[in-house]
């Protein structure tokens, strides 16, 4: 008679486990309905899914490596002497500056899009506080 009891406890068991963690999933749905609803409704932001969305993704390290290769040229120029790779950057930088404002105000936008920061976040940086 002792098998069949830890038998029936196990079954016991496990029909509990199983019940429960049906009712998690149950509670964990409701609460994504919950959130959807309160971020159509412009109570909450988008950033949660957009974090979400963004694993795994590459273009955050990309942007960062375009924006520091003048950088590292800069710091290889000097470490190695090299002129002519200083010329070249000191001209790239005289050419960014001569640029028109709109492509490099679109260029800033998109760089602060890719890490999560709000165009209108960007121009509150810049200002005084």
């Amino acid at each position: 008679m002792f098998p069949w009891s830890i038998i029936g406890t196990a079954l016991k068991t496990g029909a509990e486990t199983y019940k429960n963690k049906k009712k998690s999933e149950i509670i964990m749905s409701e609460a994504q309905i919950v959130h959807a609803e309160r971020m159509k409704r412009g109570e909450i932001e988008y950033s949660g899914q957009i974090a979400q969305n963004q694993k795994g993704d590459w273009k955050d390290e990309f942007i960062l490596l375009v924006l520091s290769s003048p950088l590292f040229l800069l710091a290889y120029s000097v470490f190695a002497e090299d002129e002519e790779i200083g010329q070249k950057l000191d001209l790239y930088f005289e050419k960014l500056q001569t640029m028109p404002w709109w492509i490099i105000s679109l260029w800033v936008a998109v760089v602060g899009a890719v890490y999560g920061i709000k165009a209108t976040e960007l121009k509150h940086m810049g200002g005084k506080k």
